[in-house]
């Protein structure tokens, strides 16, 4: 008897063999056999069982033989030994793993008997042990297979029902463990296992998604499962797959090109895996898979994807066979097809892709949620989420396309009525008569002015332009906008008003494909500027700008989805995506900053007074300075005034032409690098100037010469790009890297990409990372965009996926966009004109777009204005939660929380003052000072910053901040100054006191000080009374000349001179008594200066 068994891992382990000889038959006779089975079959991987094989399936097999009389002899002798007659076999410990063990000795566990029948008879009966992990079943009188030689020899099998590794049961230990292994095994004995994460259904999107049609999908990546059991299962299923994918799609049209990707699976390889599902022009569904045998088969289904409506696609994968369903509006079609091979699907190995990448464009629509079974499902539960944005979506766009042939028939009847009449006045009037019903001339219903009555009038009051034919497409969505953001204000209106007449006319410009509104609508309902909170409303309109492809409103889904704030789900590949949409587009707009409609973004905060000051007074009296100094031949001025007017900095408007009359002007000389190096740029570009590459090339090599690390890249791109000289190119790209120039860093990756010099550069895309990585550091725009690709699919060998690390990267890129900076302009153009309320709309959109600056300044005009505490905070809040914020932003919102007097709020506040601190701002650093003054300890998340420990005592933690902090301005670190000498002095007296003369010291000094403030008061009144009696006795011996009268009188009265002298005497007495007073308060201003003295120089001493 032996069990036969086969497992996932090669072994050579034998499961169980028996062996019996019957020496004389006695008729029927019966046996029992208890099962023994190794440890790696029975339990799981544990501790106490390292090595676990994992059972597929096994067999109990049981042959009896016939043999003649001499083998009968010789096996006889053999078998003397054995005690085969026993009835009953004791248990064993597990880790006996001897099959032909003679005898049964007694165990810990109790042995369960298998009772083994003849094998021309009825039943055998398998039993596991008392642990259960193996059960074997009972053998029926039906046998699975029974086979007979000749007359010698029968045979009969049974397979045995195998356990799971996951349901098996844990060995317990055979021997007295060491204690190490024991403390861990108490350790985890009573834990509570957390339940694994891992799901045979993965969410690949949750939250709705907005589709451009164009390269800029959402990259999901599979883990490997992190049960061992399901591991082991999905990797035998690479090669006969059974999964399943199910996701809601709402397709406005079909495909630009010829194919479309609705979702497709890249390998590590970067070639397309199993599965992609395309969309033809046609709007059919073409399914592609890689099969196990090599090479990759598609087909075509026989059912179209439909328009505008929301559809559930369901794609079932089994082994070669492949079932497409299309689910909608209670409609269902079904596609089946079966491929020659077994499918190939391995959904660790690469990532997956809703929509487009870089090598297929995607879809233009939405997608609602995306799920995928890793091991298949027989009935898909999907059920519509986000039903109310779901229908709002399809609302909005059914009405749109209404809108849209209204405004068009609109325009034709205006066009061929020349005269306005009643009727085209009032585009449709109704006839009242009696028993009529009303009548309409136009192609529209009375139903349909009625509800779009905001359009319509809007309509009428251009029937001019209509007719002249200046209302285009282009004009009417613009003007729609302007309309309705000025029906959100009245002209003595301080508090916004989201009219309905407003919302109209601002749902009508999104119709036409002006984002902008669609933006504020979304912010209107987001924030509650206006009107009640609607997070279901401001997410619609939100993807229906990121959907019209608009800078800002791609930049607003990204920056909601990379915080998760405002209903949206934080998902960094979700805002990865939005992200990579505006970073093409602005590395394209950076190619045209010339331009009037872009401005480099500049920091100007309305809540400080120097930043408008600069924009007002000095940018006017410095660009007049410059202009004098420049028509003096000034080459610096002239320089200067070039940028400015080429960019537009300093509130100036730009003017390429004069700015290349300057630059050109300051390059005359040829000593200034840098004047050389613009000008070239000019004339290679053409801005400003006719395009001059050998005159370029000529400045471009001066400047080289005298140490412009630009012109060495622009060299560069000169002899690759014009010249077609490679060898050229890659020296002076390496010279301009190696000199610490990004675009030089930039160009050696694109060589190092392309492989444009295999013996020089090879093709490493490795290496090209790193050139992007370092360009992207120094602010490289084009490079940020290549190392966050690489970033956010990790396909990079060694380099793992990190999608908040390129969300960061090209967040910061989409900030330096031009026409961001633009509208950033316009509004602090509109707030230095009085206009707060345009100012505050454009600083509204920037806002959310994620842009700090613009979020501090809406919050200083919320509170300048009173609209509201909830619109101050809000955009205070957003503004420090992004990965730069300002630092008064920070101090802000520390000052914020410390107002309310709680230790709570008091413990957030410090956490905002740490941050600022962080960013080096003294006003942080000298709050965490008066925070540690008062007892407190150093939030930890500083300490590195200030080289401080935990066990550092306070005024050595203080000192070290306040230090920091007098490395700013003196104006800025006078409090810090202060702060410092008041630490130090106190620490030296201390110190002082810790010493006993010393101590006697700062006594004697503590009462000198007393002394000093007693005695001068009372010198000082001294002093005005003696100088009261010098001038008196003068004043009295003024009448002397009349002495002999007064005389006279005198002794008539019988006084004379007797009767003054003890008066006399008196008072100079009194005059003694306060000379010698005076002359003891010198005497103790002495003593106490003296002392004063030696106690300051010993406080010196110690400070220093």
């Amino acid at each position: 008897m032996c069990v036969l068994a086969t497992t996932s891992q090669e072994t050579d382990m034998v499961i169980f063999r028996r062996t019996w000889l019957l020496r004389a038959p006695r008729g029927q006779r019966s046996r029992r056999v208890l099962l023994r089975f190794p440890p790696s079959v029975l339990y799981k991987n544990s501790l106490h069982n390292r090595e676990v094989l994992e059972v597929l399936n096994m067999t109990l097999r049981a042959r009896i033989q016939l043999r003649d009389k001499a083998s009968q002899t010789m096996e006889s002798q053999t078998m003397e030994s054995q005690t085969m007659e026993s009835q009953t076999v004791e248990s064993q410990t597990m880790e006996s793993q001897t099959m032909e063990s003679q005898t049964m000795e007694s165990q810990t566990m109790e042995s369960q008997t298998m009772e083994s029948q003849t094998m021309e008879s009825q039943t055998m009966e398998s039993q596991t042990m008392e642990s259960q992990t193996m059960e074997s079943q009972t053998m029926e009188s039906q046998t699975m297979e029974s086979q007979t030689v000749g007359s010698q020899m029968m045979e009969v099998s049974k397979p045995l029902q195998v356990t799971p590794l996951s349901e098996r049961p844990t060995r317990p230990p055979a021997d007295c463990p060491s204690w190490p292994t024991q403390i861990l095994w108490r350790m985890n004995t009573g834990r509570i296992q957390r339940c694994r994460q891992d799901a045979a259904e993965v969410t690949l999107l949750e939250f709705p998604l907005a589709s451009t049609g164009e390269g800029f999908g959402v990259v999901r990546r599979v883990p490997p499962s992190t049960d061992p059991d399901l591991e082991r299962m999905r990797r035998r299923a690479v090669a006969k797959p059974s999964a399943s994918l199910s996701m809601w799609i709402y397709l406005l049209q079909h495909c630009s090109q010829h194919r479309c990707s609705v979702f497709h699976h890249i390998n590590t390889e970067q070639l397309y895996d199993s599965p992609l599902i395309q969309l033809s022009d046609k709007g059919d569904i073409v399914l592609q898979t890689h099969l196990t045998e090599g090479g990759d088969e598609a087909f075509r289904t026989n059912i179209a994807l439909p328009l505008r409506t929301w559809t559930r696609l369901d794609l079932f994968l089994d082994s070669a066979e492949v079932q497409l369903v299309l689910t909608w509006d209670g409609r269902r079609q079904v596609s089946k097809y079966k491929f020659q091979n077994n499918i190939y699907l391995d959904d660790t190995d690469g990532h997956f892709v809703i929509g487009g990448t870089r090598y297929i464009p995607g879809i233009r629509g939405y997608y609602g949620s995306v799920k995928y079974y890793r091991f298949g499902t027989k009935k898909i539960v999907h059920e519509r989420p986000h039903k109310a944005l779901f229908k709002d979506l399809s609302d909005f766009h059914a009405e749109c396309e209404e809108l849209k042939i209204i405004a068009v028939d609109y325009l034709h009847e205006v066009k061929v009525s020349h005269v306005s009449s009643a009727t085209n006045r009032g585009v449709c009037v109704s006839y009242f008569h009696q028993f009529e019903e009303r009548t309409c001339k136009q192609s529209w219903s009375w139903e349909a002015q009625e509800k779009h009555s905001a359009l319509f009038g809007f309509l009428q009051t251009s029937h001019e332009q209509i007719q002249k034919g200046n209302l285009s497409m282009e004009y009417l969505r613009s003007a729609l906008f302007d309309a309705g953001a000025a029906a959100m204000f009245t002209k003595d209106q301080v508090e916004i008003n989201k009219t309905e007449k407003s919302r109209a006319l601002l749902r009508s410009a999104s119709c036409f494909r002006n984002h902008k509104a669609s933006l504020l609508l979304a912010s209107i309902h987001l924030s509650a500027l206006g009107q009640a909170l609607h997070q279901a409303k401001g997410h619609m309109y939100s993807l229906i700008g990121a959907l019209g492809d608009d800078r800002f409103a791609l930049m607003h889904a990204g920056y909601k989805h990379s915080q998760g704030i405002d209903g949206f789900p934080k998902d960094m590949d979700v805002a990865y995506s939005y992200y990579s949409n505006i970073g093409a587009q602005s590395n394209i707009d950076l190619g045209k900053m010339h331009q009037r409609k872009q401005y480099a973004p500049e920091p100007v905060y309305l809540s400080r007074t120097e930043d408008l000051s600069q924009r007002t007074v000095i940018g006017r009296d410095l660009l007049d300075f410059l202009k004098y100094q420049a028509e003096r031949g000034d080459a610096e001025s002239q320089k200067l005034l070039g940028s400015m007017l080429f960019w537009g900095q300093g509130g100036v408007s730009k003017d390429p032409e004069s700015a290349a009359q300057w630059l050109e002007k300051s390059t005359m000389n040829l000593d200034d690098p840098q004047a050389m190096y613009d000008y070239s740029i000019l004339l290679i570009k053409g801005y400003g100037v006719k395009r001059n590459y050998s005159r370029a090339a000529a400045l471009l090599r001066k400047a080289a010469e005298m140490g412009s690390v630009g012109a060495l890249n622009v060299l560069g791109w000169y002899h690759g790009a014009i010249l077609k000289d490679h060898e050229a190119a890659v020296t002076y790209f390496e010279r301009a890297a190696s000199n610490g120039s990004n675009d030089g860093m930039f160009n050696l990756g694109v060589y190092h990409l392309r492989g444009d010099l295999p013996e020089r550069l090879p093709q490493n895309q490795t290496a090209a990372f790193l050139h992007f990585l370092n360009a992207s550091s120094l602010g490289h725009v084009a490079a940020s965009i290549e190392a966050a690709h690489y970033l956010s699919t990790g396909e990079l060998q060694g380099l793992s996926q990190d999608s908040e690390a390129a969300v960061r990267m090209l967040k910061k890129v989409c900030e330096q966009n031009g026409h961001l900076g633009f509208m950033i302009r316009e509004a602090l153009h509109a707030y230095l004109q009085g206009s707060w309320q345009e100012a505050l709309l454009l600083y509204v959109l920037a806002a959310e777009t994620g842009l700090g600056l613009a979020q501090t300044n809406v919050a200083h005009l919320c509170a300048e204005k009173n609209l509201g505490e909830v619109c101050q905070w809000r955009y205070h809040n957003y503004s420090v939660l992004n990965y730069d914020p300002h630092p008064s932003a920070l101090l802000r919102m520390g000052d914020h929380f410390s107002e309310q007097g709680s230790f709570s709020a008091s413990v957030r506040a410090v956490a905002f003052y740490s941050r600022a601190a962080i960013l080096d701002h003294p006003q942080g650093m000298f709050n965490l000072f008066l925070w540690i003054h008062h007892g407190n300890r150093l939030p930890p998340s500083v300490h590195h910053f200030f080289n401080v420990s935990l066990h550092d005592p306070a005024d050595l933690v203080m000192e070290k901040i306040l230090l920091r902090c007098l490395k700013h301005s003196e104006e800025e670190s006078m409090p810090c100054a202060l702060a410092l000498l008041w630490v130090q002095t106190e620490r030296a007296v201390r110190s002082m006191r810790q010493n006993a003369p010393q101590c006697l010291l700062v006594l004697a000094s503590l009462v000198s000080l007393c002394v000093v403030m007693v005695t001068v008061p009372l010198m000082l009144f001294l002093e005005r009374r003696l100088r009261g009696h010098r001038t008196v006795p003068q004043r009295a011996r003024t009448p002397s000349l009349n002495h002999g009268e007064t005389g006279q009188q005198q002794g008539i009265m019988g006084g004379g001179e007797a009767s003054h002298t003890p008066a006399g005497r008196d008072r100079v007495s009194a005059v003694d008594g306060r000379l010698w007073l005076s002359w003891s308060c010198d005497w103790a201003l002495t003593v106490a200066g003296l002392c004063l003295c030696v106690f300051c120089t010993t406080l010196l001493y110690h400070l220093l």
